[in-house]
């Protein structure tokens, strides 16, 4: 049976609890894109690729229920997309494997995230070495054509290039094609509340599922500059609910008041989170749902 419409494939790791990060710089895109009906979308929970951080089977499994919840609610319908776990498909590490064969050490030494540990002096695992193969794995095995990614994540895509040329080209066939990063360079890094970019590593992030209390908490934390006449920070994190039309009124008129213009930034994001919020309350009383969501996207 062949398919017209070109596929999409992204994949989020279970390792912690969502925020607004993870929504604007990834998850809104995904949704916007299946909604669009333009693309067959794969989209899976990377437990696997998980396993490099975390090593508790039963934290796993509660993540990994908590992820497709969050995906439910972002608005992802599950009648209109393959939402699955990455090790129900054997096919990934197997792929993995063969990718391996043909792939230099020297190759993954220039990978960002291996650079990164390595410039740390980390102890580094070979699961995180060879991180960008299973990435490769992930993408070539649905013959993505395009993978929605924040700018941090490009790189994870031309390794599935050049992945896929060299099998073509190596075992002489045409078998994979070559997909492309997606990104929305407006919301490509989603500023944390220290202005760096929002990381749970950081601990300056926005939980996408936060009560009113912990996000007037949350943005009543964000660093302001007390130099410039616009708190950019806050700034930054309001773009990504108002667009810059309805905000350029208000900031001229409370210029220097962050707090009046933090509360500002408090009710527009509660006002744009609260249905979420509410429809993963409602997912977490009735988790049957998941169960068959996983079912389906197994097969």
């Amino acid at each position: 049976m062949t398919h017209e419409k070109p596929v999409l494939v992204s994949g989020i790791k279970p390792t912690g609890d969502l925020h607004i990060g993870n929504y604007f710089g990834a998850m809104r895109q995904q949704v916007e894109l299946v909604q669009s009906g333009k693309y067959r979308p794969f989209i899976f929970v990377a437990d696997y690729h998980a396993l490099n951080s975390m090593q508790d089977a039963e934290e796993m499994r509660r993540r990994t229920r908590e992820l497709v919840m969050a995906y439910i609610a972002v608005g992802l319908d599950p009648e209109k997309v393959v939402l699955f776990k990455q090790s129900d498909v054997p096919a990934h590490t197997e792929l993995c494997w063969i990718f391996d064969t043909i792939t230099t050490m020297p190759y993954l030494q220039r990978a960002h995230a291996y650079k990164d540990a390595e410039a740390k002096n980390k102890e580094i695992s070979v699961g995180t070495f060879n991180y960008p193969m299973l990435m490769a794995a992930d993408i070539l095995l649905y013959d993505a054509a395009i993978v929605p990614v924040g700018q941090d994540q490009k790189q994870h895509i031309e390794y599935a290039r050049d992945t896929a040329e060299k099998f073509n080209r190596v075992f002489k066939t045409e078998i994979f094609k070559l997909p492309e990063p997606y990104i929305m360079p407006e919301v490509a890094v989603v500023p944390g509340t220290d202005g760096q970019k929002m990381s749970k590593s950081y601990g300056n992030v926005i939980p996408l599922f936060a009560s009113r209390e912990e996000l007037t908490k949350c943005v009543m934390g964000i660093v302001t500059d007390s130099s410039g006449e616009r708190p950019k920070n806050v700034y930054a994190m309001h773009r990504l609910v108002r667009s810059e039309s309805q905000l350029e009124a208000s900031y001229q008129e409370h210029q220097g008041s962050y707090k009046t213009l933090k509360e500002m930034l408090i009710e527009d994001l509660d006002r744009y989170l609260a249905p979420i919020r509410a429809k993963y309350e409602e997912l977490k009383n009735d988790s049957s749902i998941v169960d068959e969501v996983l079912e389906r996207g197994r097969h």
